[in-house]
């Protein structure tokens, strides 16, 4: 013979129910992992070494010294922040580092630093956040021997994503700073 449940019983389980869900919402997930721009292993190349008697077509391999190309590739033009953070990251120093340096040995150089935010928040909230990410990625530049008058810095808040999908993923990746050489590169 089934036996009906009187409503004592019913709201028990239903409390129950709603303290397992409530801890199943409350369990601790993994820190996500952040996409990391390494600066190169080799040594950054020099000036281009004076012409020898070789070959006439033989080409010097790798990018010009002093390029935009030189700049990315064996430097590094993108850092990323944590989420609604400004702060420099710890994995970010070495890149900037090895920004710092190049911006030293190419004094004609003059960059932008853009700042990039997730597309949570408001657009407001994302310019000024996207701001402070690249004033703090400009004063580490500065701190690093980098002439203050050939930074500039700009925010694009969360309107220019370098990936349009939503998703913790797509976040990691759009919360950065990217380092642009807009004049003196060879």
């Amino acid at each position: 013979m089934v036996r009906s449940l009187n409503s004592r019983t019913v709201i028990r389980l239903a409390l129950v129910g709603a303290a397992a869900a409530s801890l199943a919402a409350c369990a601790s997930k993994p820190k996500p992992t952040y996409p990391v721009q390494a600066p190169p292993t080799q040594a950054p190349h020099t000036e281009l070494p004076p012409p020898t008697q070789g070959p006439v077509n033989q080409q010097p391999t790798g990018p010009l010294p002093g390029s935009s190309q030189d700049f990315v590739v064996n430097v590094g033009d993108r850092v990323y922040f944590d989420t609604d953070a400004y702060e420099v990251r710890e994995d970010a120093r070495p890149i900037l580092d090895a920004q710092s340096a190049w911006l030293r040995r190419y004094p004609a150089v003059n960059v932008r630093i853009e700042g990039n935010c997730d597309e949570r928040g408001t657009r407001e909230y994302n310019l000024a956040l996207g701001a402070r990410r690249a004033n703090a990625v400009r004063d580490y530049l500065v701190s690093h021997g980098v002439t203050a008058a050939r930074i500039q810095t700009i925010s694009y808040g969360k309107e220019q994503p370098l990936d349009s999908g939503s998703g913790e993923e797509s976040w990691q990746k759009n919360r950065n700073a990217h380092t642009a050489l807009v004049s003196g590169a060879r």
